[in-house]
């Protein structure tokens, strides 16, 4: 994924969460909440990613 730092930064804070997000729901149980929140995280990354490709 080629772009600008803050583009790339967001990738691999999404993908962080992923990890986290998944490991709490292994460790704990689901929580809807959590993925919302990863959904919305991931939006915003597309968003960014979208926005540097125009």
């Amino acid at each position: 994924m080629s772009g600008s730092g803050s583009t790339k930064t967001m990738g691999i804070i999404t993908v962080g969460a992923l990890v986290v997000v998944t490991a709490y729901t292994a460790a704990l149980g689901s929580s809807g909440w959590l993925w919302f929140g990863w959904v919305v995280l991931v939006l915003v990354t597309l968003a960014m990613v979208a926005a540097r490709g125009n």
